[in-house]
C-alpha cells in the first residue's frame, strides 16, 4: 500500500508521532481498500452485520479478560464505536488543526484494522480524493482542492465531512447500542472534541484547541448534539485546570462504578481535579 503526497500526509504524519500507536496509510487514488484478515472497511461496519460482529468481538474479549465478566452487549458496542470513532474522527480535525485543511473521507475511502501487530490504536488505511482549504494556501493547487471563503465556512466543512462518515457508521452500531437520535451523534460530538483535546496536548496547544473546538461546536450545531462544553476548575494551588461535560454516556461505569472517566456527568467537581493530576503525576 504504496503511500502517497497529499494535503493531508504532514497532518497524519505529526499525528502518529505524537500517538506511535497509530498508523495511517493514504491511498493513491483509484487504489483499492484492504478487507479481510483483521481489516474492517468502514462501509461493512455501517452495514452491521458480520463484520461489526467480528469487530465488536475484540471488545468483549477486552472487557472479560479485564473485568473478570462479560459487559452487556449495549455496552461492548458502545465501547466498540468510541475505538471506532476516536481515531477516525483525528483524520478530520488534526489536518483541520495544524494546517486549516478539511479532508472528504466517506465510509467508501477508510478501512480499519485494530488487530495490526504493535499497535494500539490500530492501522487506518484512508483514499484523500479531495478537501476544503482557505485561500492563499499552497496546497489549493493540488488535485481535489476546494477553496472556501474562510475560517466558519472550513469549520462548517468540518462538521459536513464528519457527519458525512459518521452517519452511515452510527447507523451501523446504533441498534446494538440501542440508541438513536440525539443519543447517536453526543457521541459523535464527544469523539470529536475529546480526540482533539487530547492530541493537542501532547503537541503543547491544549489551550488553542479549547478555543477552536468552541467555536466550531458551539451548541445548535445539527446534527452534532451539544456544544464543546468546555469549562474550567480552580486546582489545588490556585492553578486553572479545563475540563468538560460530556454529552453522552461511555457506559464505563456499568463495569466500574468506582471509577467514571473525569469528564463524566457522573464524576465529581473534587475527582475531576484529582484524576488528571494524579495522571500527569504517574
Amino acid at each position: 500500500m504504496p503511500l502517497t503526497s497529499s494535503a493531508t500526509a504532514d497532518a497524519y504524519a505529526r499525528l502518529t508521532e505524537v500517538i506511535p500507536g497509530l498508523a495511517i496509510t493514504e491511498l493513491a487514488p483509484g487504489r483499492p481498500l484492504p478487507a479481510g484478515g483483521g481489516w474492517a472497511p468502514a462501509t461493512a461496519l455501517a452495514e452491521g452485520g458480520a463484520d461489526l460482529e467480528a469487530f465488536l468481538a475484540r471488545d468483549h474479549t477486552q472487557v472479560l479478560r479485564d473485568h473478570g465478566r462479560p459487559g452487556r452487549p449495549d455496552v461492548i458496542a458502545t465501547f466498540g464505536l468510541h475505538r471506532y470513532a476516536w481515531p477516525v474522527c483525528l483524520l478530520f480535525t488534526v489536518p483541520w488543526f495544524l494546517h486549516r485543511r478539511v479532508p472528504r473521507l466517506p465510509v467508501t475511502h477508510v478501512s480499519y484494522d485494530r488487530t495490526a501487530a504493535g499497535l494500539d490504536l490500530g492501522h487506518l488505511v484512508v483514499r484523500t480524493d479531495s478537501f476544503a482549504c482557505l485561500p492563499g494556501d499552497p496546497a489549493a493547487a493540488l488535485p481535489g482542492a476546494r477553496v472556501v471563503a474562510g475560517e466558519e465556512a472550513l469549520r462548517a466543512e468540518v462538521r459536513a465531512a464528519v457527519a458525512e462518515h459518521m452517519e452511515p457508521v452510527l447507523a451501523g452500531f446504533g441498534p446494538r447500542m440501542r440508541r438513536r437520535g440525539r443519543a447517536l451523534w453526543g457521541m459523535a460530538t464527544d469523539e470529536i472534541v475529546e480526540g482533539l483535546w487530547y492530541v493537542a496536548g501532547l503537541i503543547g496547544e491544549q489551550p488553542r484547541a479549547v478555543r477552536e473546538l468552541e467555536a466550531l461546536l458551539p451548541g445548535a450545531t445539527r446534527p452534532y448534539a451539544g456544544a464543546a462544553g468546555f469549562r474550567e476548575l480552580t486546582g489545588p494551588n490556585g492553578e486553572s485546570l479545563p475540563t468538560r461535560d460530556r454529552v453522552s454516556c461511555c457506559m464505563y461505569y456499568t463495569l466500574d462504578a468506582m471509577d467514571a472517566c473525569p469528564t463524566c456527568p457522573r464524576t465529581c467537581e473534587a475527582k475531576r481535579v484529582t484524576k488528571p493530576l494524579a495522571a500527569t503525576a504517574s
